[in-house]
């Protein structure tokens, strides 16, 4: 503050006095006068910005309140799904479908007619489902109503459950899990029939419904269906040409695991199948009729397998066209000659990534398959099938019984259940890596190791 020794006019000391209160009290006037000037504009300037927010001026992500959506945000649109949310599953339109005729029926026994234009009238009012649709696979599997007896059987299920759930999420499927009789007569071996007719109905959006047994296992989590190769057919399963036609045996293929198109031709075959089932009067007569067909056939109930390859054997002209015995790969594979091989296939993939830098890079679980791509060049040389080093696509335990445990004499429980927990760590280490751990024993499946940067480098 200036003193009042350096002012430069000169006056008494009674005016010096007065100048200065009368100097004061115009500078706390003024600055009264100017603060509220300034704090009224302030207070007009936010009402008018919060009543008329100007395009120009974009509120930042985290003022977006979720809230309801409006038509221009897209939701709402009948015509297609938002970009980067996939189908549209909120809408429904009031068009009448198949699902309003009171006479369609999920069950097994009461045929569907004319189901590949229903289906097509159906995708035509859900129109964000056509995308993809000829790809689209819905998984089922499941297991029985009640407990396992086998007193580690439930846990064993879940986690076959899990693996399936894995390969399911990295690839992008849905998967039902059912565990109850949707036909109570159509018990045991039959039961997956009339979960299969049922997911047909249920899901018209899949092109593909795709039945794995509840004791089969996905043991190479990046590998696809090739579904290219099945473009002229309706029916996949693992077998044998020469074993059902020459042969003449009951296990020229496995009924346990199949890919089947959601198409009338396969609700007419289904129907066909089923007619042997312990729900019709003639179940007594199919077990005799192919008991006396296939010489190897070691219980004289009618099952699902047998019938299959009976209408194969017997019915080839009709069906055999569009059946297709997949033999160049493990569809499903025999788990006694998988089980063993899992370490030298597990050296064989490290030993891979070691050379190959981009194979090693981490990365998020929901582009595995752009590794997978990358991946396939270097198994040319590893072959399919039985003596191959590349990972089996599907290891199945036949005969294991984990829900039971009533395993085959041919094997004790223990070998059974070594190689449940080899198979089912050696594929949960696939998914586990891009977690950033992984199971160092393959028989211990409570402990896991962290990762190190850059592994197996």
């Amino acid at each position: 503050m200036v003193s009042p020794e350096h002012i430069q006019f000169h006056t008494s000391p009674m005016a010096k006095s007065l100048f200065r209160g009368k100097a004061a009290s115009f500078f706390s006037d003024g600055v009264l006068f100017v603060g509220g000037i300034m704090v009224a504009f302030l207070l007009v300037w936010g009402v008018w910005s919060m009543a008329s927010p100007g395009p120009s001026s974009p509120s930042p992500n985290f003022e977006r309140v979720v809230g309801n959506p409006s038509v221009s945000d897209g939701i709402d649109s009948p015509e297609c799904a938002v970009e980067g949310l996939g189908v549209n599953m909120r809408l429904d339109p009031p068009e009448p479908t198949f699902y309003d005729d009171p006479k369609t029926s999920y069950k097994i026994g009461t045929p569907v007619k004319n189901w590949d234009e229903k289906r097509k009238e159906w995708l035509k009012l859900h129109p964000s489902f056509v995308a993809g649709a000829a790809e689209r696979i819905l998984m089922l599997t499941g297991s029985q109503p009640t407990p396992c007896k086998n007193p580690i059987g439930d846990h064993l299920l879940l986690r076959f459950f899990k693996n399936k759930v894995d390969y399911c999420r990295i690839h992008g499927y849905d998967i039902f899990y059912n565990n109850v009789l949707l036909q109570p007569k159509m018990f045991t071996f039959w039961a997956k029939l009339p979960v299969v007719r049922a997911a047909m109905m249920s899901h018209p959006e899949a092109e593909w419904i795709w039945w794995v047994d509840s004791d089969a296992a996905f043991t190479d989590m990046e590998f696809k269906l090739p579904l290219e190769r099945y473009r002229n057919h309706n029916l996949v399963v693992h077998g044998w040409s020469n074993l059902i036609y020459d042969e003449k045996s009951w296990t020229g293929l496995n009924a346990g695991v199949f890919l089947i198109r959601n198409c009338q031709w396969s609700l007419d075959f289904m129907e066909v199948w089923a007619s042997m089932g312990p729900q019709t009067p003639d179940y007594e007569k199919w077990g005799k009729t192919l008991t006396s067909t296939f010489k190897d056939k070691i219980f004289p109930e009618s099952d699902d397998q047998s019938g299959l390859v009976y209408l194969l054997l017997k019915e080839r002209d009709k069906w055999g066209d569009k059946i297709y015995l997949e033999a160049e790969y493990y569809f499903e594979g025999y788990w006694e000659e998988i089980a063993e091989t899992l370490h030298n296939i597990s050296s064989k993939y490290l030993e891979m990534e070691k050379g190959v830098n981009t194979l090693r890079r981490r990365h998020a679980e929901k582009v595995s398959e752009s590794y997978a791509e990358q991946r396939e060049p270097y198994l040319k040389q590893a072959g399919n099938g039985r003596y191959s080093w590349r990972r089996p696509f599907i290891t199945h335990f036949t005969g294991c019984q984990p829900c039971s445990g009533k395993h085959n004499d041919m094997y004790s429980g223990q070998s059974c259940w070594n190689s449940m927990q080899k198979v089912l760590n050696f594929a949960d280490n696939q998914v586990l890596r891009n977690f950033g751990f992984v199971h160092p024993d393959l028989l211990d499946s409570s402990t896991v190791s962290p990762l190190p940067f850059n592994y197996p480098a």
